[in-house]
């Protein structure tokens, strides 16, 4: 390895480190031996000269250094193909049937600043660091040779290039554009934009999930089934195809409605299938609004609340758990007894504990006991390292009605 620049840490500062997070804040920083060129390799050594790692510099961003091993490497091609082979090694053990899936999740793979998800055939990346957008091209080739994908497509407008002095960029980088293209998920077809749709396409992350709520329904004797937020579908058709006698979806999102009724054609479950176009929240507040003297019946053997996140701080998280206690209270007064509620929360900053208590929170306002049945997390392909809290955002649960 050439000479590189290297960056002491104050005392008591190597500690993260150490424990496996790779995050080190400019406040955290010593001082420079020599001078670095933002997105270059740097070593890490504390404050005693011992070495910690090599990571990507860049003094533009509140992350100084994001480490990428805890030895002198050469970041090249190879690194990056043993890399993402080992991730791949790990999806192919806990998801064998798999054939849509995240490959890379950053943190949870020692890559920071790098998200590459398998659609079927065709990849999506994100490069949202700057160390590791520099290095796209070796990313590339490397993806290239381990997957022999139909097409590559970079997805880069996620917010926190902006943080990394990174522009926005978009479009296909190897291969001809996908297009519009099929992706199975547990038996199921989802029609996917990579292009222009939501995120990198699909939310992944509740793969898993989808099957595992939909194995209440055979339980819910011609089970009523409302899915808010749905998006594509995901809990809803799945429940349809589990045996649902009728599955409700709902979202703000038109285009998302229009999809979803694809998907629920093309899975051979739109009899089953009723979509509505609406806000969630207006929805929930007019199906439980009664008038004097009158009482909201119950309806729905399982509802699915899966909303987009409601925060992107600390700051927001009272607002944020005042919504979640809204639409708890809504959901729980159109359940029969008996019924499941399936809900999740996908913000980083509202912990599991904190997340059931708005749960419990709004059980009692809306005067109903609720039994705990399963406990739910994101699928292993987003795989959590606990030295990274970071790397655990979806948390979730499923409750049954006990009266």
């Amino acid at each position: 390895m050439n000479t590189i620049s290297t960056v002491l840490l104050k005392p008591g500062e190597a500690d993260r480190v150490l424990a496996g997070h790779p995050w080190i804040y400019h406040g955290s920083l010593l001082r420079l031996t020599q001078p670095a060129v933002d997105g270059d390799l740097v070593q890490v050594k504390d404050h005693r000269q011992r070495l910690l790692g090599v990571g990507f510099y860049n003094s533009k961003s509140k992350i100084n250094v994001r480490m990428i091993a805890p030895d002198r490497v050469e970041v090249d091609r190879s690194f990056f193909s043993e890399r993402i082979r080992a991730a791949l090694d790990l999806r192919q053990r806990y998801m064998p049937g798999a054939s849509s899936f995240r490959v890379v999740n950053s943190e949870s793979d020692q890559l920071s600043g790098l998200i590459v998800d398998k659609y079927e055939d065709v990849l999506v990346v994100q490069t949202s660091a700057l160390g590791m957008d520099r290095r796209k091209a070796d990313i590339i080739v490397a993806l290239r040779e381990i997957f022999s994908p139909r097409a590559i497509v970079e997805r880069n407008e996620v917010a926190s290039r902006k943080f990394e002095g990174l522009p926005d960029a978009s479009g296909v980088v190897f291969g001809d554009a996908p297009g519009s293209i099929q992706v199975k998920l547990n038996g199921l077809s989802f029609e996917t934009d990579l292009i222009a749709g939501h995120k990198t396409g699909l939310y992944l992350d509740q793969q898993t999930n989808y099957r595992l709520v939909s194995e209440f329904v055979p339980k819910l004797k011609n089970a009523q089934v409302l899915d808010c937020f749905s998006f594509l579908g995901g809990f809803g058709l799945h429940a349809a195809k589990a045996g649902a006698a009728n599955v409700h979806l709902l979202d703000q999102s038109a285009d998302a409605i229009e999809a979803g009724k694809r998907n629920a054609k093309a899975n051979g479950v739109e009899a089953k299938c009723s979509f509505e176009n609406v806000n969630v929240f207006d929805w929930l507040k007019a199906q439980t609004t009664a008038k004097p003297n009158e009482k909201v019946l119950p309806r729905f053997d399982l509802i699915v609340l899966d909303p987009p996140s409601f925060t992107r701080n600390r700051a927001a998280v009272p607002d944020a758990l005042r919504g979640y206690k809204e639409i708890h209270i809504r959901a729980l007064k159109l359940l029969k007894p008996g019924g499941v509620l399936a809900t999740f929360c996908c913000s980083h900053h509202v912990t599991t504990e904190l997340f059931q208590d708005v749960i419990l929170a709004a059980a009692y306002d809306a005067r109903k006991l609720l039994r705990r049945v399963a406990t739910y997390g994101q699928s292993p392909d987003h795989p959590v390292i606990p030295a990274i809290p970071e790397t655990e955002y979806l948390k979730g649960f499923a409750f049954e009605i006990v009266r």
